[in-house]
């Protein structure tokens, strides 16, 4: 695991971070303090990739296509 703070880290690799911690709190081989640890950090790293894809699907949402269907510009998207 990484010392990185999560803010730093991309989707990838809080991702891969985030599954290391899930393996190591379902084996139930981590002390007590240790685990509560896991879980914050744990709980750090969905929230950073929940926000990485937000940020990712208002950028696609923006996408304009043509008629033909390919990319053509942007468009202001509210409420997302």
């Amino acid at each position: 695991m990484s010392d990185a703070p999560v803010e730093d880290m991309t989707f990838e690799q809080a991702m891969a971070e985030l599954e290391q911690v899930v393996g190591k709190l379902e084996r139930g081989d981590v002390p007590l303090e240790a685990s509560i640890e896991l879980y914050k950090r744990g709980d750090a790293l969905k929230k950073h990739c929940e926000a990485k894809l937000n940020s990712a699907e208002e950028k696609v949402a923006q996408i304009q296509l043509d008629a033909g269907g390919e990319p053509a510009g942007l468009k202001t998207v509210e409420g997302l």
